[in-house]
């Protein structure tokens, strides 16, 4: 059986990093983004997900890098307003441990990318309402995606490194039968 669940969006964070300049790390995160979940509690291996994330509330905290990321150097957001994940299968892998096989778009490329998922287990809260948290983590190559702008340094290498490393911190509440 199914359940329904909501997304606790105060207590959920799609973030991300990338190398700078070889020799620091830019982080950043989404402020906009829905996660729709089908969770069957019994098996999750039956459970599917779909992620929908707003390309331009792209935030590292420095409002001139955030406009060109949100630009056609990057996601294009005018053109592309969405970044979507779905999945297709999930695979236990014994304890709390999942992989999510799943479709990530961005711009106009689909690519198939896996996600790492640690089950944080369900608990209720003092409202009487079951929670339930997941943490999910990958690496992509922004260039599979068609995130190719770059500068080259005059000492050799580049200013933003090619992989993108994922974090998703997902808290979701029960949706109360009707």
């Amino acid at each position: 059986m199914y359940m329904s669940w909501n997304l606790d969006t105060v207590h959920s964070a799609v973030e991300f990093s990338v190398r700078h300049m070889m020799v620091s790390t830019v982080k950043g995160n989404f402020r906009e983004f829905a996660v729709e979940l089908d969770i069957d509690p019994a098996d999750l291996t039956h459970s599917s997900a779909k992620a929908v994330i707003k390309a331009a509330s792209v935030d590292t905290r420095e409002p001139a890098r955030n406009g060109h990321l949100a630009s056609a150097d990057f996601f294009d957001a005018e053109k592309y307003p969405e970044i979507t994940y779905q999945s297709r299968s999930v695979e236990a892998l014994g304890g709390d441990q999942y992989q999510i096989e799943g479709d990530l778009t961005v711009k106009d490329v689909t690519r198939p990318v896996a996600l790492d998922v640690t089950f944080l287990g369900v608990q209720t809260s003092p409202q009487g309402v079951k929670v339930a948290g997941f943490e999910a983590a990958t690496k992509i190559s922004r260039k599979d995606f068609g995130l190719t702008w770059n500068m080259a340094l005059e000492a050799g290498g580049v200013v933003i490194g090619d992989e993108i490393k994922i974090s998703i911190d997902v808290e979701v509440n029960e949706v109360a039968a009707a």
